[in-house]
């Protein structure tokens, strides 16, 4: 089980947490054509659009998407 930040833009608050089984390759694998066809073709993307889509190219596979406004930060 691995747990990943996920970060694709300048923005913090965009971030969101993946768990998976998935190996770092696979996930970028999915994530990487995404973010180039923004990147290049101005082809817009959610983080839902993401998660979805790691779900679909591997069905079989646990993927658990946690976004900033589903956790909370502490501070000590």
């Amino acid at each position: 089980m691995y747990a990943y930040k996920i970060n694709t833009t300048a923005y913090h608050e965009e971030d969101f947490l993946l768990i998976t089984d998935l190996t770092r390759p696979e996930v970028e694998d999915v994530i990487r054509p995404i973010v180039d066809a923004e990147r290049e073709n101005d082809i817009e993307y959610t983080n839902e659009y993401i998660v979805h889509e790691l779900k679909k190219t591997y069905p079989k596979n646990m993927v658990k998407a946690y976004f900033s406004e589903d956790f909370m930060e502490l501070s000590f």
